[in-house]
């Protein structure tokens, strides 16, 4: 594993450390959108896997991606 590898993994589990316990759907989601964010690096890198997640049998947005609210 290389350092940029790792400083990505170490701020997603921040994120998991310091958010995941705060109530609500909407900001677990959120949690969950800055962790892939974090681990992805990079904005371009998450636009196109957010694409992915969303495209199903039913076309691009066959699938919802919701990012959430910021406690």
């Amino acid at each position: 594993m290389d350092k940029i590898e790792d400083k990505r993994i170490k701020k997603a589990l921040s994120l998991a450390r310091q958010y995941s316990q705060i109530d609500g759907d909407h900001h677990k989601a959120w949690v969950i959108d800055q962790m892939v964010l974090a681990l992805l690096g990079t904005q371009k890198r998450y636009d196109a896997f957010v694409k992915d997640y969303k495209a199903g049998d039913d076309g691009p947005d066959t699938y919802d991606w919701n990012v959430g609210i910021a406690p």
